[in-house]
């Protein structure tokens, strides 16, 4: 595995890459690397000859109280894991060579980041498109392989691939979950074990949900407060949203109708640790 931390030098690679034909993916991470983003890199290996991974904190995604300077940065424990899982290549910048001095333009994601985590994060989704249009552009892959946990992230990044004809196939990958039915997430090492315990109130409360439309139930928005009402029993938990939306407007649904997609999304904390979770359902 080659390590770059270089976009000029990460662009030469990829277009000798091309040249020689090679059909390139990518998977865009953080680092913090854990089984879910191994499961993408294992997505990407199916579908392609040459694997990139991108490690990089952005620093436009965080709000000004959120944890970027706290979040984890274990780079030599990352790089193993990534050259064990079958990456060929794994880009690595700074945040200076990403958004060098002087550096002003920004995507503006749209109405489809406005609602939930937009909402509760300003500006976060702005700084997701941003990035990760940086980063195909640094990459060059045929394929990019984004994982379904961050639902509203990968509705934007179809999104703004599709209005800006950007040549590249965005491939979505399942939740991955531990035992419990939680989510895996970089942030679940946090967590003590009571409130991990508690946090899988938010797989048992995707599903009732599940249990409940097969009843053929249409009532989305009782059904989501019934939820809520699960996951405010839990003493270590307290819900922030529990909403049905349409899956590709993001615009929450508040009665099923037949033949449509409903994607439910939860968000609740755990101490201090704000989680999140959905669900794609088909009615």
């Amino acid at each position: 595995m080659q390590i770059i931390t270089e976009p000029g030098l990460m662009q030469a690679a990829v277009e000798k890459l091309r040249l020689n034909r090679q059909r390139i993916a990518v998977v865009m991470t953080m680092g913090a690397l854990h089984e879910g983003h191994l499961s993408l890199v294992e997505k990407a290996r199916s579908i392609a000859g040459t694997v990139i991974m991108t490690i990089f904190v952005n620093p436009k995604q965080f709000g000004p109280d959120e944890d970027f300077h706290r979040y984890p940065r274990p780079f030599e424990q990352d790089a193993a894991h990534a050259k064990a899982a079958g990456v060929d290549y794994l880009f690595a910048p700074s945040p200076e060579a990403v958004y060098p001095e002087g550096f002003q333009t920004t995507i503006h994601a749209g109405a489809i980041a406005e609602g939930f985590e937009g909402t509760k994060r300003p500006g976060h989704f702005n700084g997701v498109a941003t990035v990760v249009t940086k980063l195909l552009q640094i990459t060059k892959p045929h394929a990019a392989i984004f994982g379904e946990k961050d639902a509203q992230q990968l509705a934007v990044i179809l999104r703004m691939v599709r209005d800006l004809n950007i040549d590249v196939d965005i491939v979505s990958s399942p939740v991955v979950r531990e035992k419990s039915g939680l989510a895996v997430s970089s942030r679940n090492i946090y967590l003590s074990r009571e409130q991990r315990e508690s946090a899988s109130v938010l797989f048992r409360g995707i599903r009732q949900a599940g249990m409940e439309l097969e009843k053929k139930r249409t009532d989305l928005a009782a059904i989501a407060e019934e939820i809520r009402a699960m996951i405010e029993r839990e003493p270590e938990c307290r819900p922030d949203y529990v909403s049905f939306v349409d899956d590709r407007s993001f615009i929450t649904a508040e009665t099923a109708e037949p033949e449509r997609e409903y994607r439910l999304l939860i968000a609740a904390w755990a101490g201090t640790v704000r989680l999140i979770d959905n669900r794609l359902f088909k009615t």
